[in-house]
């Protein structure tokens, strides 16, 4: 999201404008990729065989770190970038003397 974010700053000015595009760029990579891994962990958190006792608890925790870590990287991130992003930037801009 990072690398999306700089690469539309150098087509733009604007940093929301940046931003917002490489969000939206990235938004159905990020999804698949967060909800292929909780998939794959489902059988694992729904288990009711024998070591499912160690497997639920592990499998509910990952889970859980997935959906959020991909929550911070949607809406988290981008905020972050766009509030600290650009102070960088305007540095660069300034003139010297």
């Amino acid at each position: 999201l990072i690398s999306a974010i700089r690469s539309y700053r150098e087509h733009t000015a604007d940093i929301r404008e940046a931003v917002t595009q490489a969000a939206c760029q990235r938004l159905r990579p990020v999804l698949a990729t967060a909800l292929t891994s909780a998939a794959g962990f489902l059988p694992m958190a729904i288990s009711t065989g024998v070591g499912s006792e160690i497997q639920r608890p592990l499998a509910s925790v990952v889970v859980g770190g997935i959906m959020t870590s991909t929550l911070l990287t949607l809406l988290v991130l981008p905020l972050l970038y766009e509030l600290f992003g650009g102070r960088d930037s305007s540095k660069a801009e300034e003139p010297h003397e």
